[in-house]
């Protein structure tokens, strides 16, 4: 399986995945390629291409009906971008929170920096567990 980040650095498959998430989040179950060509303006095999790397990336699963073919976003891969992405969200949450906290000491701020961290490091977990809960 191609690296997660080398399949969404490219601007298309990333604007497919945008209009994967757009339709879901607006009650679609699924959206056609002749669709994606329309809205995105690219060719269909430049489309087709696209979808192939993200289907074998599990970034969209393909349901058949006759000759079409709708895609649907699948987002479980994306969790390891999550889970890369923050660390530096929590650094800089921390950072903040130092400045804010300058009238502290130094142990106290420092009890306070090591809190958030383990709340913000919870918090992105539970939310990935709550992800994986079948019908959410």
């Amino acid at each position: 399986m191609a690296d997660i980040f080398d399949v969404i650095a490219d601007g298309t498959r990333r604007d497919i995945l945008q209009l994967l998430r757009e339709r879901a989040a607006s009650g679609e179950h699924g959206t056609s390629v002749s669709y994606i060509v329309s809205e995105l303006g690219v060719s269909q095999p430049t489309v087709s291409k696209h979808l192939k790397v993200l289907r074998e990336a599990e970034l969209v699963s393909v349901r058949e009906e006759g000759q079409h073919r709708y895609y649907s976003l699948s987002t479980a891969p994306l969790d390891e971008v999550d889970d890369w992405l923050v660390p530096f969200f929590d650094d800089g949450l921390a950072a903040a929170d130092a400045a804010a906290s300058s009238g502290l000491t130094d142990s106290a701020a420092a009890a306070a920096d090591l809190v958030g961290r383990a709340a913000a490091s919870t918090k992105h977990a539970l939310d990935n567990m709550l992800r994986k809960i079948p019908g959410r």
